[in-house]
């Protein structure tokens, strides 16, 4: 059997519109410290923020299935926002509260580094491979 993706965007993407369908508005709870997070930090309270994603608060809105992306006003400043899928903990409407909680993710495991090869502590004997340019 084949593995699927995520349902977690389409879930995501589909309660957006049934609240604006519904002239509420979109309300997106964010884990503000997962990796790729770019939000206001100066919003954000205990590691979380909750942003207004409704159509007349946002510009240039794509919910992607990997990263929901968009342009906003805070304090009067406009700001590029991306947010990981997977760090969307609840989208609901700010009026009732009515929504979607998500189970937290957690992040990828960061790429391991390579070991940096051993340094020569005099230093002779080597031909460098670097050529001057002038």
């Amino acid at each position: 059997m084949a593995e699927m993706t995520s349902n977690r965007p389409y879930l995501i993407r589909a309660i957006h519109e049934w609240i604006c369908d519904n002239g509420l508005t979109t309300h997106m709870a964010v884990n503000a410290v997962y990796p790729g997070v770019e939000v206001p930090q100066d919003f954000v309270q205990d590691g979380q923020i909750v942003l207004n994603i409704a159509p007349r608060a946002v510009t240039n809105f794509v919910a992607g299935n990997d990263e929901i992306a968009f342009s906003a006003r805070f304090g009067g400043v406009p700001m590029s926002i991306r947010v990981p899928v997977n760090a969307v903990v609840a989208i609901f409407a700010r009026e009732n509260g009515q929504g979607m909680a998500f189970d937290p993710v957690d992040p990828p495991e960061p790429p391991s580094t390579p070991p940096e090869p051993e340094k020569k502590e005099d230093g002779k004997g080597k031909v460098s491979h670097l050529k001057v340019v002038k």
